[in-house]
């Protein structure tokens, strides 16, 4: 260890530490970042707080708590000793073999760390018991654990360095210069988050929007005040009769669908003989405030249809929807059934909740009382920023988007890999107050759309009238739109579904190319009875789903006609796919 580089980096990294306070301080000092709100962490508080007074104001439960905490931790300190006496122990307890966080050796050989590792996993294992077994409302305690979940991931020993040995290491060997290239990306980061932390995820410099994503040649053939829509230049000679036209979410941008050309979805139905149709959504600001849901349902969807039947001459389309956009597609689909339209030949749905009863964790940010303290801080700037969206989603897999990052990246000093995913994935556009309120209340809240009670532009919704061919597509490991949760709403629909369940998450499950050759997915017949069951006796196949969801829209659609020019007199081309809207940062 070079003493002297080791005391002018601490010096260094304090410099840059400064840096990081100042561009946290300055937004706030002079008005432009909203007023930090203490609700959150107001909440987290007061849940927590239910589950200690339930295992504290009975002095017997009290007493069964406070005894079990002495048993573990007595039997992890005896266990303890004598393993540093050299003795072969079973350790109290052991990391899942899937948790990355403790794969470096040294988390078993050396018995300080061991300890720490051991007094860790303890602890989370008896927070989240007493969590579990505690008698609450059933959002109170799933609040609870999440909350409790949360915190365990802050706290574990691998985020810091003097309790993490490989850390420690770099540090030692390094003369601390792994900090100060981390504080430096942290400080960048604070004011690249505009006072706030955004954690970079990808190496951002290697991609751009139209240079190396969403690459698909096409045009923006329309527009208004929500959207532009693209319509992409044919490869085939041939195309089906009925085209295609995607809904993706308004909380994120199209381009998921369309990154590179490898794992791009939408060339890949270009190329499959579609005419394919996409939404861009409008990155919203003040002006699209008032904007409510039933604008998005009459702006969106129903003019992306009305306007690809006009340029095709055909009376109905193909439609898919992906997340929040399948949930508005259904909310659509629901509307016309109402009002007597029928321009919908098939409805497919990607990683889409209709009855949010198996919502998952995303369901702990969704009460009144939290709604409300959302629709105050969404009042003072008329939209809800994108980035907060992204920190929801991150936290669900805290450890893998958050907690591995600001390791590698501010205790390792390390500049995150390019990966157009997670680029993606941070580019979240911000979402109108109005339309937010409206689809959280509904929809997470209060479950509108599959009871029957949502009304939308005038008209109330029934899921049940809705009676055009459904391809349902879940995926196994999503945390966003559970499959059972996905499986569930297959059963609000009046027609014919094909649930099919694909591997991997919300992401990946849907963005998984032929030829890549990776994921499995599932079919089993209709989605009736328990969810367990259907899973159980489900049939697996090698690789994508997507050639099975081309040959199901076959099914419905074996007519070919001459491949179509892009546009038409009444909607001329006005730019270039992937048009302006998207490229719009929050």
């Amino acid at each position: 260890m070079d003493v002297e580089r080791l005391s002018s980096n601490i010096a260094r990294m304090v410099e840059l530490g400064g840096k990081a306070l100042a561009a946290y301080l300055k937004p706030r000092e002079t008005g432009s970042h909203p007023a930090d709100s203490p609700d959150g962490v107001a909440d987290v508080a007061k849940t927590l707080g239910h589950v200690a007074e339930f295992w504290l104001k009975d002095p017997q439960r009290a007493i069964v708590a406070q005894s079990e905490v002495a048993t573990r931790y007595m039997d992890l300190w005896a266990k303890s000793l004598k393993a540093m006496a050299g003795e072969p122990v079973e350790p109290a307890a052991r990391p899942d073999p899937r948790d990355a966080r403790f794969k470096d050796p040294q988390w078993e050989k050396n018995p300080f760390f061991d300890f720490l590792k051991q007094f860790y996993l303890v602890t989370t294992d008896l927070a989240e018991k007493f969590v579990t077994e505690a008698e609450l409302d059933e959002h109170l305690k799933h609040k609870a654990s999440f909350y409790a979940k949360q915190i365990a991931n802050a706290l574990s020993p691998s985020n810091f360095v003097v309790t993490n040995p490989e850390l420690l290491r770099e540090t030692i060997s390094s003369n601390a210069e792994n900090l100060v290239r981390g504080m430096k990306m942290f400080a960048e980061d604070v004011e690249r988050g505009g006072g706030d932390l955004r954690i970079r995820q990808s190496d951002d410099s290697q991609f751009a929007v139209g240079r190396n994503l969403a690459m698909t040649p096409g045009k923006v053939v329309y527009e208004n005040d929500l959207i532009q829509l693209i319509q992409y230049e044919p490869t085939t000679k041939a195309v089906g009769k009925v085209p295609l036209v995607i809904v993706p979410p308004w909380i994120n941008k199209f381009y998921i669908l369309d990154l590179t050309q490898e794992k791009s979805f939408i060339k890949w139905a270009v190329d499959q003989g579609l005419t394919v149709f996409v939404v861009s959504w409008v990155n919203p600001d003040q002006r699209h405030a008032h904007k409510s849901f039933d604008d998005y349902m009459l702006e969106g969807p129903l003019a992306a249809f009305r306007v690809a039947g006009e340029i095709t001459g055909e009376e109905k389309v193909h439609a898919i929807g992906y997340c929040v956009g399948g949930t508005l597609l259904a909310v659509s689909l629901a509307y016309m059934a109402a009002k007597g339209i029928d321009n919908v030949q098939t409805a497919t749905f990607f990683t889409t909740q209709v009855d949010f009863t198996y919502a998952g964790d995303l369901k702990v940010f969704v009460d009144e009382e939290q709604i409300q303290s959302l629709e105050k801080r969404m009042a003072q700037t008329g939209y809800l920023e994108g980035k907060q969206m992204a920190n929801a989603f991150n936290m669900l897999r805290s450890n893998d988007l958050i907690w591995s990052y600001f390791v590698n990246n501010y205790m390792k000093g390390k500049q995150p890999m390019p990966f157009d995913l997670l680029y993606w994935n941070a580019d979240s556009p911000r979402m109108p107050a109005a339309n937010h309120s409206f689809y959280l209340r509904h929809c997470y809240l209060q479950n509108d759309l599959s009871t029957g009670r949502m009304k939308v532009a005038g008209e109330r919704l029934d899921l049940k009238k809705v009676k055009v061919p459904v391809y349902n597509l879940a995926a196994r490991e999503d945390h966003i739109a559970p499959a059972r949760s996905v499986f569930l709403g297959s059963q609000s629909f009046g027609g014919p579904v094909e649930y099919v369940v694909a591997g991997s998450g919300h992401i990946a499950g849907v963005v998984n190319p032929p030829a890549k050759k990776k994921y499995q997915h599932w079919t089993g017949g209709k989605p009736e009875g328990a969810f367990e069951d259907w899973i159980a006796r489900a049939e697996e196949h090698p690789g994508s789903w997507w050639p099975h969801w081309r040959e199901w829209v076959r099914s419905h659609d074996g007519e070919e006609v001459e491949a179509r020019r892009i546009g038409s007199n009444a909607y001329p081309p006005i730019e270039d796919a992937p048009g302006r809207y998207v490229k719009v940062k929050d």
